[in-house]
């Protein structure tokens, strides 16, 4: 079952099966290592939900609640 990633828990990890958006935002994401078969690791939430602190490909990576919507992720079979 495919989650955003905003709608993760602290704590959950997932591995991104698919990236939406257009043009630059897509782009930068991209460029931050935000790419279909990447592990997350939701590492903190802001108290209102943004931003949100996320570890992926080995460094800590900030995301607005915004970006993190557009980022797919499937929990399952992740440890």
């Amino acid at each position: 079952m495919l989650k955003r990633l905003d709608e993760f828990q602290i704590g959950e990890t997932g591995l991104i099966k698919k990236v939406e958006g257009e043009g630059r935002l897509r782009r930068r994401l991209f460029d931050m290592g935000v790419t279909p078969g990447a592990t997350v690791y939701l590492r903190k939430k802001a108290p209102l939900g943004d931003p949100l602190e996320v570890t992926i490909r080995g460094y800590e990576l900030t995301l607005r609640k915004s970006e993190a919507s557009l980022v797919y992720l499937d929990s399952k079979g992740v440890n």
